[in-house]
């Protein structure tokens, strides 16, 4: 029994240390970034990020409406594939940030200035995670060189403009595109 608690402690004394490391990491470049922002650069990472909703909508929907058009059976049903990844994407993101109720790095920052502040918790990245749902289903949808560079930098930006604006932890980035890639995988039975 007692080295059942000395095994608890330690693991949970690691378990401190090792988010405190990540804690400091985080914040660390969430500081940097604070310190280069400039008044033209936020605006456009404010765009990127607001954007964003409205681009993970509007891909699936325009294949789905030129799969009707064009009378392309395949196209519907990628169109199918990439809508239900990021919507699959996001009810997973939803339920992880229940789950680990993360708060946002100006909750726990308290010098620590962010472009503007949302109210829901910060782990993971709701709009990385989309972001990067949407390109890993685009690019197994179209596997070619055109739409899968062009969809991966947009995601990468759209993940760069939430720690440029101060809302999310780097961490809670890399943790979205971890989620949204997987995601992305997994749903790719769907595909045509």
């Amino acid at each position: 029994m007692k080295t059942c608690f000395i095994f608890l402690f330690f693991f949970s004394a690691q378990g401190l240390y090792a988010q405190s490391a990540v804690d400091r990491f985080d914040i660390k470049i969430l500081e940097d970034l604070a310190a280069k922002r400039t008044m033209q650069q936020t605006k456009v990472m404010r765009v990127i990020s607001d954007a964003n909703n409205y681009a993970n909508a509007a891909i699936p929907a325009g294949l789905f409406v030129a799969g009707v058009i064009d009378q392309n059976k395949s196209m519907r049903q990628n169109a199918a594939y990439i809508a239900s990844s990021t919507a699959t994407t996001a009810l997973l993101n939803f339920a992880l940030k229940k789950i680990f109720k993360r708060p946002r790095p100006f909750q726990v920052h308290i010098g620590f200035t962010a472009v503007y502040e949302p109210t829901s918790y910060s782990f993971p990245s709701g709009h990385t995670s989309a972001s990067f749902s949407t390109a890993t289903a685009l690019s197994h949808a179209y596997p070619k060189w055109y739409v899968i560079a062009p969809s991966f930098i947009w995601a990468s930006t759209v993940g760069y403009s939430r720690m440029y604006l101060g809302v999310h932890n780097p961490s809670d980035v890399a943790a979205g595109a971890i989620l949204g890639v997987g995601t992305g995988f997994g749903m790719r039975f769907m595909k045509q």
